[in-house]
């Protein structure tokens, strides 16, 4: 119980956070609506759960690569230059005015799910993040396998319980929200996402 428990309180600090992440999925879920918001979401959830697998496996080899000044220079910028063009699109975008009647297509969705995907995985924080948790309290406290399934499990569970509460609060919004409100939205996320970018280049050069 101790672990689920800590695993709990680990996602939950996580979930609180206001990041990139944060913004990307509202963001799309206010514009787009409820099932793209959470197509998004399954987008973020499967690269961590990419990053939790490579670093259970290989965290030695990982640790080594994220310590490593190339590691933060490269997918700082490549990280940093990702979300600025997804800030600048935000930016610009339009907000369709029928938005409460379009439906989208299988391209559109997995439009979505690359998006939160991408955003998840140039992140820095999240390798930093699954790797510290990993290397420190996992092998650190020289947890059993089972103990460390519970624990991570507990984390991602508490993750996606916290993005889909995120998701359905931001489409009651959308209900809320006017057009012009949502168009305000969408330009603030935009420079919210650029700034990420830029404050991520900024840090590693």
């Amino acid at each position: 119980m101790q672990f689920v428990l800590e695993g709990i309180l680990a996602g939950l600090g996580l979930a609180i956070l206001l990041g990139p992440i944060f913004i990307t999925l509202t963001q799309t879920s206010i514009e787009k609506g409820l099932k793209a918001g959470m197509t998004v979401g399954t987008g973020i959830w499967i690269s961590d759960l990419t990053i939790i697998l490579f670093s259970f496996l290989f965290v030695q080899t990982l640790n080594t690569i994220i310590t490593a000044d190339g590691f933060k220079l490269y997918l700082g910028t490549i990280g940093g230059a990702v979300l600025m063009l997804f800030g600048i699109g935000s930016f610009f975008s339009k907000i369709d005015l029928e938005r409460k009647k379009t439906k989208h297509s299988v391209k559109n969705y997995m439009g979505f799910f690359l998006k939160g995907f991408i955003v998840n995985t140039v992140n820095p924080f999240s390798f930093i993040f699954w790797i510290g948790i990993i290397s420190t309290y996992v092998i650190g406290r020289k947890c059993t396998t089972n103990q460390a399934i519970l624990f991570l499990t507990s984390i991602f569970a508490t993750i996606i319980i916290t993005d889909c509460i995120k998701v359905i609060i931001a489409k009651m919004l959308r209900a809320k929200l006017k057009e012009k409100q949502i168009k305000i939205f969408s330009r603030i996320a935009g420079v919210g996402l650029f700034s990420f970018g830029l404050f991520l280049i900024y840090q590693v050069i």
